[in-house]
């Protein structure tokens, strides 16, 4: 494993997207705990993509225009959902004033998560492509350099959304405590999921 696969992984990772969106949402609504949660459901939901790029499903999605489309929509479906939840105040997004997080609101915080990134079709298409540029051509097992690969890449996933979520649960006192920046807080995140849903929207293969 190199350097420039260490370096690029936190780069990807560190640059905002939808994962990192719904931890810190997490993380300023819900808590510390919650924040963990959710960046675990966000590393759970990148596991499909890994797992379809590793064995070729990925090409698939990149040829199949209906694959690609029925993927594509239903994830904007389901930003736009997000958004709605977001801005009603509904779902796992919903601001608590304590930080106690019960089995159902863990499960439901990790659920929305992996879903948040399951149904983005660009993520198969980006390992697809991102993977097999660290592993060389004389590879003994290329096979399993790229699981190695995968599991470094969710680890450092993992341990960045942890570091924005705690860091959104550090300031949710001072959110929660003002109805008005509860508001414009909501209304953020919901032109957020939206920003996001537009541009997936617009994506193509």
């Amino acid at each position: 494993m190199s350097w420039e696969f260490l370096v690029t992984s936190l780069i990807v990772i560190v640059s905002p997207g939808t994962g990192v969106l719904y931890t810190l949402a997490a993380g300023l609504s819900r808590g510390a705990k919650a924040s963990v949660v959710a960046a675990f459901g966000c590393t759970l939901g990148i596991v499909p993509h890994m797992a379809a790029a590793i064995l070729g499903l990925a090409a698939l999605l990149h040829t199949s225009a209906l694959a690609f489309e029925t993927f594509r929509w239903l994830g904007v479906a389901y930003l736009l959902y997000m958004a709605w939840s977001a801005l009603r105040e509904q779902g796992a997004l919903r601001v608590e004033a304590g930080e106690t997080l019960g089995t159902r609101s863990a499960l439901a915080v990790t659920i929305e998560g992996i879903l948040i990134n399951i149904l983005n079709p660009k993520l198969s298409i980006f390992f697809f492509a991102f993977l097999p540029q660290f592993v060389r051509g004389d590879e003994a097992h290329p096979l399993g350099h790229m699981l190695m690969l995968s599991v470094v890449f969710m680890l450092l996933t993992f341990l960045v959304f942890v570091g924005y979520g705690l860091f959104a649960a550090k300031v949710r006192a001072h959110v929660i405590s003002r109805p008005s920046v509860l508001a414009w807080m909501r209304r953020t995140f919901a032109a957020a999921f939206v920003a996001l849903g537009a541009k997936l929207a617009m994506s193509e293969r």
